[in-house]
């Protein structure tokens, strides 16, 4: 259809011929001053406003999900219909599941999709409710008494080490040769032995960067400054099984194809290789499980410890007790740090003040299950010793599964007898750590971080926990990592460089830390003795970053 569009800032005998108008139904008729309004008599004609549903535009025989119910989309029956305070959307009464016999007298109501269930919202002082995927988990429906699932094997990381990359070799800035943990999870979160269960931890492409010795092969000799470790695989380890029955052979691929290439030689899956200059192979870090008591005894006593760096002497392939090939390797101990069995790693240890460290509320929960036991066994009447069964014998299983569950579920009081010292684990105080000539001189010269590391230096006494006050205090605010190429700014605040050009880029142009105007021009310009002394305190750290 084709109009004649006036143009009235032309006047009104300019046209414009052969204009086409795309929206006829947008366009409305101007009345004049004095005009009579219209009604049904005079024919059909077109509203003065717009429709109020742009989807069904007011039909009232069109079904219409938007402007009338949303289950069933009929436009009758409107004063049987509620509307949802959150959505907006209309709901006939009938149509509801279940449906409602009137319309209720409460000033709010909310339609099924936005109600919220007050059985899954958690009240002050309710514990956390269990989630629908895991209250359908095998180890929460099966009705069997073991406790799959409730072991440390099972929790997860509560922190993780981000001074390092996950692919660091050698060893971990802040932790002593003798540093010992209760659980495997700990050695993960502290960096120096990445998975929970595994034995290797590595890249087949790239090497080893950490193994436990915990006695799982009965090949292993323990030696002290030197062990034989036999490789990975030849378990069927089907149904979720831990440990499996030997029932096939070792191949040097994946985590055994990792170690091996930590050797100082050319790679041999077939016949092995041995080292001529063995300390010029790559450094794998060592953990011992008190597992490993029953064939060495350098095991720990308790938990697992970090004894060291090692390295790969030579590999090879050999029938195993077990009747199947197995990979060997044969790893040697290079760390200038005593090892923790000699009287110098005791003494060191000592000095230190290392002892076992347990996750956090562990002692207490421990204290609790003892506490309660106690109680129960002087109120309920003991049955004989022949009427007993396996039942009432308390294992240390049982003990990890009610700490697991006290810490994620229920809560835990502290009793007032646990010393502190034990509760924080940390052993105490020990040694004061020891700076060199060169640190104390750059810390001198970095004078726009002066108050910083005085709150720092304060805590040398402290021996290790220095290092984790300095890496509290020099965090980028950004990242929350250790500051990598830092930016002193004129607030005085330490960023990373590519986290500030990050910001700058988003065109803010303020300090991250206290917001303080740096104009857009600001010039940043690397604190590199800040950058240096970081790169001793915590060699590695800034690989890969």
């Amino acid at each position: 259809m084709y109009f004649f569009l006036l143009l009235f800032f032309r006047g009104p005998e300019d046209t414009i011929n052969d204009c086409k108008i795309l929206f006829i139904e947008e366009m409305y008729k101007i009345e004049k001053p004095g005009a009579y309004p219209l009604t049904f008599g005079d024919g059909d004609f077109k509203r003065k406003s717009g429709p109020e549903c742009k989807h069904c535009r007011a039909d009232p025989d069109k079904e219409c999900r938007f402007c009338s119910c949303y289950l069933c989309g009929g436009k009758q029956d409107a004063h049987m219909q509620l509307l949802c305070d959150e959505c907006n959307m209309a709901y006939h009464i009938y149509c509801l599941n279940p449906p409602l016999s009137k319309i209720p007298e409460d000033e709010d109501w909310y339609c099924p999709s936005c109600k919220n269930d007050s059985n899954e919202v958690v009240k002050a002082g309710e514990k956390l409710k269990q989630s629908k995927k895991k209250a359908k988990m095998p180890s929460a429906s099966t009705e069997s008494q073991r406790d799959w699932g409730k072991g440390m094997a099972c929790v997860g990381r509560t922190k993780e080490c981000t001074i390092v990359p996950s692919n660091h070799y050698g060893p971990i800035p802040g932790v002593p040769v003798g540093t010992t943990w209760k659980f495997r999870v700990q050695v993960s979160e502290a960096g120096v032995h990445r998975p929970h269960v595994g034995g290797i931890h590595g890249r087949s492409n790239d090497g080893a960067y950490s193994l436990v010795l915990a006695g799982g092969f009965e090949d292993e000799v323990d030696r002290g400054d030197e062990f034989t470790y036999t490789g990975s695989g030849g378990r069927d380890l089907s149904g979720n099984k831990r440990i499996g029955e030997h029932s096939f052979d070792q191949t040097l691929t994946h985590m055994n194809r990792a170690l091996a290439l930590n050797c100082d030689a050319p790679l041999d899956d077939k016949n092995g290789a041995e080292s001529k200059n063995w300390r010029a192979g790559k450094p794998v870090r060592v953990v011992r499980s008190s597992k490993g008591r029953r064939i060495s005894k350098y095991a720990p006593e308790e938990g697992n410890r970090y004894d060291g760096i090692y390295k790969v002497v030579k590999y090879w392939p050999e029938i195993g007790k077990c009747g199947f090939l197995v990979w060997r390797y044969l790893l040697r101990r290079d760390d200038v740090e005593p090892a923790p069995w000699t009287s110098e790693g005791m003494e060191r240890s000592k000095k230190l003040g290392l002892s076992v460290q347990y996750p956090e509320g562990y002692l207490e929960a421990m204290a609790s299950k003892e506490k309660k036991d106690k109680v129960k066994k002087q109120t309920v009447k003991q049955e004989p010793t022949s009427q007993s069964n396996g039942n009432q014998k308390r294992t240390i299983d049982d003990g990890i599964s009610f700490y697991f569950f006290s810490i994620h579920q229920q809560g835990i009081e502290e009793p007032t007898n646990t010393p502190k010292a034990m509760r924080m684990g940390d052993g105490g105080k020990g040694e004061a750590f020891q700076l060199t000539q060169e640190q104390q001189w750059l810390i001198r010269e970095d004078c726009m971080n002066q108050k910083l590391w005085d709150e720092v230096l304060a805590s040398l006494k402290e021996g290790p926990n220095f290092l984790k006050k300095l890496e509290q205090s020099f965090m980028c605010v950004c990242c929350q990592e250790l500051v990598y190429q830092p930016v002193t700014t004129e607030c005085l605040h330490n960023v990373c460089k590519s986290c500030l050009q990050r910001s700058f880029r988003a065109e803010v142009f303020t300090c991250p830390a206290c917001r303080y105007d740096l104009g857009k021009g600001y010039t940043m310009v690397p604190n590199k003795i800040l950058q240096t002394l970081l790169d001793q305190f915590f060699p590695g750290y800034s690989k890969g970053r």
